[in-house]
């Protein structure tokens, strides 16, 4: 391998961020890196807020720079750490989004037949060991938690890790939504190992609760924002009718490998058998999916051109969002306003009404919990630890049902 220099980047979020030399830069010079650079960390957000143009590529150095700030403190509490160790962490915590779809969640069951990314990344991390002949065997060893020091794993994948702390900060800069504002360095400073389990110091409490308060504020106010939710199910209506309309024989225009996931219903299995799959899906990316929904809208498909010409002059599906369970009337009667207005087969108007269920939980006890330190030297659950009743209430899930109508306006 060629020898390099080591990089700096400025950073909007953490600021001057060192790439350091090595596997770490030939990672991120990889194509199969390069083309998160093409995908936008928060899909479709921009269409609430215009500023979040920033892409998986900036997260996943994001969380790699902080991975290194979180060990550089377990360091200087006198924990030992490997320069194989940190290397390792830092390429997995670096990798960790590198298999997400175009328009990262939006389409993570559509594209594909209910593939997470994380099996995705794992499989990319796989392929890329083997072109960097093994050196990646212990980054994945921590990315999967085989590795016999699991905080290495808590920090690449837990209700507080570096990937969290990343988007957290990143998202809430880029948006504009203050509420989504944690104090990140402080939280990285209060980081301990404790039976080589990563435990928080005790003085940082308010800190996680804070945390976590802002987790839930950006779900609502960002993530699970109605206006994204909405943009979301116009996109999946838009794959949908084009892989139907390609798996009936119908002609319809993509790069070669959207092609491929549009022609073919493909589950994590097909990857295993067939290593064409996992080449085409390393070459997906947003362009894949804008470039073909600005040729779709011409197409002589009734649905498919209507909702692309919709989702392109920004005209969103109204949507109401609620507590209540969605009524199965209220359902029939909407599509038979829209089925009336668009002059729409039964079958046609699923797509242009959609409903379903959304949820939100900030902090869930019984999966990988937020272990605090305390003084005593005693290890406690964040929620038993505080002694502010509002973490009991982030442990509780909150769902929202949706029901997504396109409006009844024709063209």
């Amino acid at each position: 391998m060629k020898a390099h220099k080591p990089k700096i980047l400025n950073d909007p979020v953490h600021g001057f961020i060192q790439i350091p030399d090595g596997i770490i830069l030939e990672l991120i010079e990889h194509p199969y890196f390069q083309r998160l650079r093409r995908i936008r960390q928060l899909g479709l957000t921009d269409f609430v807020y215009p500023g979040a143009l920033h892409t998986r590529f900036h997260h996943a150095i994001g969380a790699m720079h902080l991975m290194g700030v979180a060990l550089d403190t377990l360091e200087s509490k006198r924990h030992h750490i490997t320069k194989e160790e940190r290397q390792a962490a830092q390429i997995a915590a670096l990798l960790h989004d590198i298999g997400h779809s175009p328009l990262s969640h939006a389409l993570e069951s559509t594209i594909l037949q209910n593939v997470p990314h994380e099996k995705m990344s794992l499989l990319l991390m796989q392929k890329l060991n083997e072109y960097f002949k093994g050196k990646l065997e212990l980054a994945i060893q921590i990315f999967t938690n085989q590795y016999h020091r699991p905080f290495f794993h808590q920090l690449v994948s837990s209700q507080l890790d570096v990937d969290r702390l990343d988007y957290l900060q990143r998202d809430c800069f880029f948006t504009g939504v203050s509420e989504g504002a944690i104090g990140g360095d402080r939280i990285l400073k209060m980081l301990d190992i404790h039976n080589e389990q990563l435990v928080v110091e005790e003085k940082g409490i308010y800190s996680i609760e804070n945390f976590l308060t802002a987790r839930r504020l950006m779900y609502w106010q960002v993530y699970l924002h109605k206006t994204t939710i909405s943009t979301e199910q116009m996109i999946i209506q838009i794959i949908r009718r084009a892989k139907f309309l390609a798996q009936s024989g119908k002609n319809i225009f993509a790069s070669p490998a959207l092609q491929c996931f549009m022609e073919n219903e493909v589950q994590f299995s097909d990857f295993q058998k067939n290593p064409a799959y996992l080449e085409n899906y390393a070459q997906l990316d947003d362009y894949d999916i804008w470039g073909a929904v600005k040729i779709w809208q011409h197409h002589s498909d009734k649905v498919l051109s209507t909702l692309c010409r919709m989702i392109l002059a920004r005209k969103l599906f109204k949507i109401q969002l609620t507590t209540e369970k969605t009524p199965a009337e209220l359902i029939q009667e909407r599509k038979k306003e829209v089925q009336l207005a668009w002059h729409l087969s039964k079958d046609e108007v699923e797509y242009f009404v959609v409903s379903g269920t959304t949820h939100n939980m900030a902090y869930q006890e019984k999966s990988n919990p937020i272990l605090v330190l305390t003084k005593k030297k005693e290890v406690l659950d964040i929620s038993q630890a505080s002694d502010l009743p509002n973490i009991k209430a982030l442990t509780k899930i909150v769902r929202k049902n949706y029901l997504a109508t396109a409006q009844t306006t024709i063209f």
